[in-house]
C-alpha cells in the first residue's frame, strides 16, 4: 500500500486509477483480516495513526492549516485525521472531537469545560482515551446531559473454581439489570474465564430488548498494570476493543480490581453499540423528514 501511494502522490507515477487509490485502506484491513493479524496502526499512509494528531497547539495548528502537519489529504487512501484525546488535550481537543462526533460546540460552551475536567479528572486516576475513543464519547454525551439510561445495572456475581480433577478452571457469572419497562432480568452464564462469563451474562440478560447486541464481538482485550502502586493491589487499566461487523470502537475502564475494571469496558462498549444504533437511527429519520 505504501508503495502504490508513494510511487503515485509523491513521483507521480501511473499505478491504478485515484479512484482506487482511495481504496487501498480497506484493502489493507482486507489482507491483515484474510491473515488472521490484528493491523498495524503505526502503517504508512493506511494505518490508525497515520494522520492522528494530539496535543492541545497541535490541533489546533492542524485545524487551521492541515498541510503543516499532514503531506497529503488523508482522504486520497482511504482514510481519514484522528484527533486523539489525551493527557495533552486542552479545549482544541474537545471541540475538534465534538465535531467529529457531530456536535456543534463552541470554544465558551460550559459543555466544553465540564468536559475536560471531566477528562482531567479521570486521566489523574489512570483513565486514557488515547484507544478508547467510545468512552470519550460517551463521557461528552453525559456532560452535555443527554446520556440515555438503556438499562439500570442491579448486580453482578462472578465464580471461578477448580477442582483438583479438572484440566482448567470453570467460570461462571450472574447478572442482574433492569430495563425500563421491562422489569428486572436476572440471568447467568460460563464463559472462559471470568471476563468472558460476565461479558456473555451481560449479552444473554440485554439480547431480549436489544437484538443488534447479537451482532457484538468482543475482539481485542488488554490489562496493564498502572504505576501507582505495587504488587497485586496495584490498580489496572483494561481497553476492550468491540465491533458489530460495520465499525470497531475501544472502551476504557480502570479499578484495583481486574474484574471491575473490565466490567466497566465491557458496559461502556454495549451502551456505545445502542448508542451509536440510536444516531443512525436519527439520522435517517432527519432524512426522511427532509
Amino acid at each position: 500500500c505504501a508503495l502504490l501511494a508513494n510511487l503515485s502522490l509523491k513521483l507521480g507515477r501511473q499505478t491504478i486509477p485515484g479512484a482506487n487509490l482511495k481504496k487501498i485502506r480497506e484493502l489493507s484491513h482486507l489482507a491483515w483480516e484474510l491473515t488472521n493479524r490484528p493491523p498495524d496502526h503505526h502503517q504508512p499512509f493506511v494505518g490508525d495513526s497515520a494522520f492522528a494528531h494530539k496535543g492541545g497547539q497541535h490541533i489546533d495548528a492542524v485545524l487551521k492549516n492541515s498541510r503543516s502537519y499532514e503531506h497529503i489529504d488523508p482522504a486520497l487512501v482511504g482514510n481519514r485525521r484522528r484527533i486523539l484525546v489525551s493527557d495533552q488535550a486542552g479545549k482544541s481537543t474537545i471541540l475538534a472531537k465534538s465535531r467529529e462526533f457531530g456536535l456543534k460546540l463552541d470554544r465558551n460552551n460550559p459543555v466544553v469545560r465540564a468536559a475536560l475536567a471531566e477528562l482531567k479528572k479521570l486521566e489523574s486516576q489512570g483513565y486514557e482515551f488515547e484507544g478508547a475513543e467510545a468512552s470519550f464519547e460517551l463521557l461528552l454525551q453525559k456532560a452535555r446531559g443527554g446520556g440515555k439510561t438503556y438499562f439500570k445495572f442491579k448486580g453482578f456475581r462472578v465464580t471461578d473454581e477448580k477442582r483438583p480433577t479438572d484440566k482448567v478452571a470453570h467460570a461462571e457469572a450472574t447478572i442482574m439489570v433492569e430495563v425500563e419497562g421491562q422489569g428486572v432480568e436476572h440471568t447467568a452464564a460460563e464463559g472462559v474465564g471470568p471476563v468472558n462469563a460476565l461479558d456473555n451474562a451481560l449479552r444473554k440478560a440485554l439480547e431480549r430488548f436489544y437484538p443488534s447486541l447479537k451482532e457484538v464481538q468482543l475482539v481485542d482485550y488488554k490489562v496493564r498494570v498502572l504505576p501507582a502502586k505495587l504488587g497485586t493491589a496495584s490498580q489496572v487499566r483494561v481497553l476492550v476493543e468491540s465491533t458489530d461487523g460495520k465499525d470497531h470502537w475501544g472502551t476504557v475502564g480502570v479499578s484495583d480490581n481486574i474484574i471491575e475494571a473490565s466490567w466497566q469496558a465491557l458496559i461502556d462498549s454495549v451502551v456505545y453499540k445502542l448508542y451509536k444504533d440510536g444516531k443512525k437511527r436519527n439520522r435517517e429519520h432527519a432524512g426522511k423528514g427532509k
